[in-house]
């Protein structure tokens, strides 16, 4: 639908959302998730870490935006597409409720996830945003961990003019208590992140002052890189089958995220990290 009609198409509050997803019982209630917003890397984000938890045997649910070649690309469970039959079931379920409530295209896919992963008993679900923050249709979850990957220029015309304004959008995932990972920062966003922060007591963590990477190879088939994590001076190798140069400021971003997963509780092996880092595709 945005794609079609552009902006008119994009709802600016969550009222729609609230109201599919309390018609359905609110499923986004029973299962833990981890949010993640930010204007570029958050779908490399949600893979790498999606893998990560899947190889440490956590059934994990996975739903990024937008889809390839096939819709069900949207939702998936341990790499597994979202079951077509469930997708018709539910469009029909929901009709009656659709033509009352009038949700936008994104707004019932958000909903059918959440039902689809409370139906499977996810032990975890990444949710990624579709766009912005505060007022995305994501954002009725209240997750465990939330990740903002960095800020940039994009959809100025909903998010607003400037570097802050965006931030002050996507930092709108920021919950009270519960920690942010900030993957890469400029200087007049990193304030708009610690203000929010401050404001809602949520721990705040920025991963390019954790971990930094150097002695990077590149090749067409995979990445290889050491990272240090500078607080304890441990250095690690890294090979990551999603290649572009550029994921070395996502892997920062996701380690940072992993550390405070296990702070919570998850237990991943570094085995489990490696493999799933150098066979992101495969597992997602």
């Amino acid at each position: 639908m945005f794609s079609r009609i552009g902006a008119a198409a994009y709802k600016k509050d969550l009222h729609n959302t609230i109201e599919l997803c309390t018609a359905l019982g609110n499923p986004q209630n029973n299962f833990k998730s981890i949010h993640i917003a930010g204007t570029n890397g958050k779908g490399s984000t949600s893979h790498m870490l999606a893998a990560i938890l899947q190889q440490a045997g956590y059934k994990t649910g996975l739903y990024t935006s937008p889809h390839l070649k096939d819709f069900r690309e949207r939702i998936k469970i341990n790499g597994q597409w979202i079951d077509q039959n469930f997708v018709i079931e539910f469009v029909a379920r929901t009709k009656a409720l659709s033509e009352n409530i009038q949700p936008s295209f994104f707004e019932l896919t958000v909903a059918m996830a959440f039902e689809y992963f409370s139906m499977h008993e996810v032990d975890v679900a990444i949710i990624e945003t579709g766009l912005g923050g505060r007022l995305d249709s994501t954002n009725i979850i209240t997750p465990i961990l939330s990740v903002i990957t960095n800020i940039g220029y994009d959809h100025m015309n909903l998010l607003g003019n400037t570097l802050p304004e965006i931030a002050a959008e996507k930092a709108g995932i920021i919950k009270p208590g519960i920690p942010v990972v900030i993957g890469e920062y400029l200087t007049e966003t990193k304030q708009v992140f610690m203000d929010k922060a401050n404001l809602v007591g949520a721990p705040i963590y920025f991963a390019t002052e954790a971990y930094s990477v150097n002695d990077i190879i590149y090749s067409t088939k995979a990445l290889q890189c050491n990272v240090t994590n500078t607080p304890n001076n441990i250095i690690e190798n890294f090979t990551l089958d999603l290649n572009g140069l550029y994921q070395i400021k996502n892997l920062c971003t996701v380690l940072n995220a992993e550390s405070i997963l296990k702070q919570k509780g998850f237990t991943i092996t570094n085995e489990n990290e490696k493999f799933a880092l150098a066979n992101t595709k495969k597992l997602t």
